[in-house]
C-alpha cells in the first residue's frame, strides 16, 4: 500500500477527525463507565487472588503448573487493567488512574507503569514509525529490510529465522519485561540523569521490590526448588506467550510510515492498525484491543465502547476512501508472520539453482 495515495488533502487537513469525533461524542461513547468497570476490576481480581490463594492449598505437587498456567492468564488481565488505566479510560483524573495503574502493573504483574506509559504514549503517537515507534525499533526481532541489514552475528542468524521462532521467543518476553522495568528505574543517560522519566520511581522501586519478595517468597516457601523454578518458568513463559500474542495482530504487517508520509492523525491510525473480528470472548481474551483502530482513534474510550464505535468508525472510514483493514485471529498472525519473514529475505540469500 502506498500511504501517500491516501493522504488527506492539505485543504481539509484535520477536520475528517473532527468530524468523526463529532460522530462518536454524539453517540455517547466517549464518556466513562463506571459500573462496567467495577464489575470488570472486582471479576479479575477475584481470578487473580483465587489464582494466588491455589497455590498454597495446592501445596508442593507438580500440579502447581496447571496453577501457573491459570495464573498467567489471571496476570493478563490485570495487565489489561493497567493498560485501560495508563489511558484514563477509568478515571478522569490523573491520580486514581495512577494508582490503579501502579497498583495492576508494579505490584500485581511486575511490570513498571511508568517505564510503560512512557514507551506506549510513544508508540501512539506515531505508530509502526520505524524511527519513532519504540515497539518496531531494532532488538531481538527486526521490523524493516534496514534494520536486518544492521545486524551482525547471533543478530543475524535470528532475524533470517524470525518468522519461525516469533512464537518461541515470546516465550521470553515476560522476563524481557521484567527486565526492562529495572533498567528504567535505575538505568542513568552519559549525562547522569535517569535516561526514561518516571513521576514515582521511588514508589515504583518499592512496589516492584514488594512484587519479588512477595512472589518468590510465596512460591519458595510452599513449593520445592525445583516445583518453584518450573512455575516461575511457566507463569512467566505463558504470560509473556500471552501479551505478545494479543499485541502482534494490531499493527506487525501493516503499512510503516515514514517521515516522507504526510499523514494527518486520522489516517495515521487507521492505516497502521488492523482490527481483528470475533465475538464477546475475543474481546476479553484481547482485553478489547482487537478493536485496535477504535482505540488508536480515542485511546481514552472506555473498552466497552470500542466494539459499539466500530461500526461508525468502519462508515466513516468508507465515505473518506480510507482503507480499514479487519481479519481474523488466524489470518492476522499469518499477515504478521508473513511481514517477519519478508524483512529476513534478504539475509537468505538467493535459493540454490536446482541440478538437473
Amino acid at each position: 500500500m502506498v500511504l501517500a495515495a491516501v493522504a488527506d488533502p492539505p485543504a481539509r487537513r484535520g477536520s475528517d477527525y473532527a468530524q468523526l469525533s463529532r460522530r462518536i461524542g454524539a453517540a455517547g461513547l466517549l464518556g466513562r463507565r463506571p459500573g462496567g468497570y467495577a464489575v470488570r476490576i472486582a471479576l479479575t481480581l477475584a481470578a487473580f487472588l483465587a489464582g494466588w490463594a491455589a497455590v498454597p492449598l495446592v501445596g508442593d505437587s507438580w500440579w502447581q503448573l496447571l496453577v501457573a498456567a491459570g495464573l498467567a492468564v489471571a496476570t493478563t488481565q490485570v495487565a489489561f487493567l493497567g493498560h485501560d488505566a495508563g489511558h484514563r479510560q477509568m478515571f478522569r483524573r490523573r491520580r486514581p488512574s495512577e494508582v490503579a495503574g501502579l497498583l495492576a502493573g508494579n505490584l500485581a504483574a511486575g511490570l513498571s507503569y511508568g517505564w510503560w506509559v512512557d514507551k506506549h504514549n510513544r508508540h501512539h503517537a506515531n505508530p509502526n514509525h520505524a524511527d519513532e515507534d519504540p515497539d518496531v525499533g531494532a532488538g531481538a526481532l527486526v521490523w524493516t529490510h534496514e534494520q536486518a541489514a544492521a545486524t551482525r552475528g547471533f543478530g543475524r542468524w535470528l532475524a533470517r529465522r524470525q518468522a519461525w521462532l516469533f512464537f518461541p521467543m515470546l516465550l521470553l518476553e515476560g522476563l524481557n519485561l521484567h527486565v526492562a522495568s529495572v533498567r528504567a528505574l535505575v538505568g542513568r543517560g552519559p549525562d547522569g540523569r535517569f535516561a526514561t522519566p518516571v513521576r514515582h520511581r521511588a514508589v515504583e522501586g518499592l512496589l516492584l521490590a514488594a512484587h519479588a519478595a512477595g512472589y518468590l517468597g510465596l512460591l519458595f516457601t510452599v513449593l520445592s526448588p525445583g516445583r518453584a523454578l518450573a512455575f516461575v518458568a511457566v507463569h512467566q513463559g505463558l504470560w509473556g506467550l500471552y501479551m505478545g500474542c494479543v499485541f502482534a495482530p494490531n499493527h506487525k504487517g501493516m503499512p510503516m510510515p515514514t517521515a516522507g508520509d504526510d499523514l494527518d492523525f486520522l489516517r495515521r491510525q487507521v492505516l497502521t492498525s488492523r482490527n481483528v473480528r470475533g465475538g464477546r470472548f475475543v474481546d476479553v481474551a484481547l482485553g478489547g484491543l482487537n478493536f485496535q483502530i477504535e482505540h488508536h482513534l480515542f485511546p481514552h474510550m472506555p473498552r466497552g465502547n470500542l466494539r459499539r464505535a466500530r461500526p461508525i468508525v468502519r462508515a466513516y472510514c468508507a465515505e473518506r476512501g480510507i482503507p480499514y483493514v479487519e481479519t481474523g485471529l488466524v489470518e492476522s498472525y499469518r499477515q504478521a508472520l508473513a511481514h517477519l519473514h519478508e524483512v529476513g529475505r534478504p539475509l537468505r540469500g538467493p535459493r540454490p539453482a536446482a541440478r538437473d
